[in-house]
């Protein structure tokens, strides 16, 4: 594997007590050698949602991607597209790149949403032993890849983040360091906070007063700040971003701590094994992970982030418009069963539609957060891949054909943008496989990556992705 020359924008500033708030991009703070390269740091985050989606499958409707391939507009996702729901995603439109005609290549092993599950981000085969909701995927995931190839040293681990409730039938699906070795996500989004800002080893009083917001990770370094803010050479474009920096900083805090209904909910939060994922409140988690998302990638924690939405066959029941819906694994099924039989659910489809344009709206929320971050060339988004995958193609079947990609962001333009393709029904490592170009990896010969998952894999990428 050789990898692209990339530099690192990492950079602290160091406060009371030991605590570290990474910097935002600084286009003046940069040598005078790297503001010159003509590479910089790419970052990917895959949002994984459960159960398929509401496409043309088993004799329903197409519900989910585009009326017509090619060129997408935000004209043309409002006006032809609104009756679908990647609609939800028209103010991005430029940025999106829609990508059906993809499988996954091996079948599951007694139950489809895990075998689903690890196929998703590893393009690997299903493990033997164990079988069933237990098994596991044969091979490293593709977040793991990027992590162990471009990630700083100080943290060689991708962001791996959960939102909603453990059942424990089937709990993570995502990320793996290599065959049979899954990674466990954190859905507590104040842990992923106190580890991305440097605060965990801070006095247990100093933690009190932030959690009651007595005292702000911004009033630690202050003086640090104040300084950083006054150097002559600071742009009043680096101005703005440090100032978009530490109120997000501060936004993140008042979300975690103060906009959650009760005492009881917020101290759920507080600790992992508190937090019983209540369906209530997977929206605002999921719209908090994605925060703390584009915050790490800012400041240059990590180069590439999982978020995985419910977990294996996620039953979680969304509360949409005032409207609590029956079991989202249910509805995915068409009845109010887990299994083969059960009693049918009225217009089913059309609930999972909804479901569907929920995830968009949750994504969207994504883009939104990484939009707000500016760079000398455009927004952390251009920078970057977010995209919103599944671990199925459609929940009535189970199917592993069609699964659906919907990338934003170019990747700094590696990316062709403003399109909605078949790739032909081609294996998904061939996803992944230009996925992991587009970050700065390449193969041995310094072309792009083809290698990634099962060796048996045709290799190779889909052109047709590229710009």
């Amino acid at each position: 594997m050789r990898i692209r020359p990339q530099f690192t924008r990492r950079a602290f500033l160091a406060g009371i007590g030991g605590v570290a708030v990474g910097l935002p991009f600084l286009e003046s703070l940069r040598p005078r050698a790297v503001r010159a390269a003509t590479d910089r740091p790419r970052y990917c985050v895959y949002v994984r949602q459960a159960n398929g989606v509401a496409q043309a499958d088993n004799g329903e409707p197409e519900r989910f991607w585009p009326h017509n391939l090619g060129p997408v507009t935000q004209e043309s996702l409002t006006t032809v597209d609104a009756d679908r729901a990647v609609n939800e995603l028209a103010a991005y439109a430029d940025k999106l790149l829609m990508v059906r005609g993809t499988r996954f290549a091996f079948p599951g092993n007694n139950c489809g949403h895990s075998g689903g599950g690890n196929q998703c981000l590893t393009a690997a085969k299903v493990s033997d032993i164990p079988a069933g909701n237990e098994s596991l995927a044969m091979g490293e995931s593709v977040d793991n890849r990027i992590a162990r190839e471009l990630n700083p040293a100080a943290n060689p681990d991708p962001l791996t983040l959960y939102s909603g409730r453990m059942a424990g039938y089937i709990n993570e699906v995502l990320s793996y360091r290599g065959p049979k070795d899954l990674r466990a996500a954190d859905r507590n989004p104040w842990s992923v906070y106190t580890k991305i800002v440097g605060i965990t080893g801070l006095p247990e009083e100093v933690i009190a007063q932030i959690k009651a917001r007595r005292t702000s990770v911004n009033d630690l370094v202050r003086e640090q700040m104040q300084a950083l803010m006054s150097k002559p050479d600071l742009s009043a474009t680096d101005r703005n971003r440090l100032e978009i920096h530490f109120d997000a900083i501060r936004d993140i805090e008042v979300e975690l701590l103060c906009e959650l209904p009760s005492a009881e909910e917020i101290a759920a939060m507080e600790a992992q094994q508190d937090y019983d994922g209540a369906d209530a409140l997977i929206q605002t988690i999921t719209r908090m992970q994605m925060n703390l998302i584009a915050f790490a990638f800012a400041c240059d924690y990590t180069r590439v982030a999982t978020l995985q939405i419910g977990d294996g066959n996620d039953g979680t029941q969304y509360t949409i418009d005032g409207v609590t819906l029956p079991r989202f694994h249910q509805i995915s099924h068409r009845i109010y069963s887990d299994g083969s039989e059960g009693d049918p659910i009225p217009d089913a489809q059309g609930k999972h539609h909804v479901i569907d344009r929920e995830h968009g709206k949750m994504f969207k929320h994504l883009l939104d957060r990484l939009s707000m971050y500016g760079t000398d060339t455009g927004t952390l988004l251009d920078d970057s891949v977010a995209i919103w995958c599944n671990d199925l193609g459609a929940g009535v079947s189970h199917t592993y054909k069609n699964i659906p990609w919907v990338c934003a962001g170019s990747c700094g333009g590696f990316l062709k943008t403003g399109q909605y393709i078949d790739a032909g029904d081609v294996s998904h490592n061939k996803f992944h496989n230009t996925i992991l170009s587009a970050v700065g990896l390449t193969n041995d010969q310094g072309e792009y990556v083809d290698d990634f998952g099962d060796p048996e894999l045709e290799p190779g990428v889909i052109a047709a992705m590229i710009a």
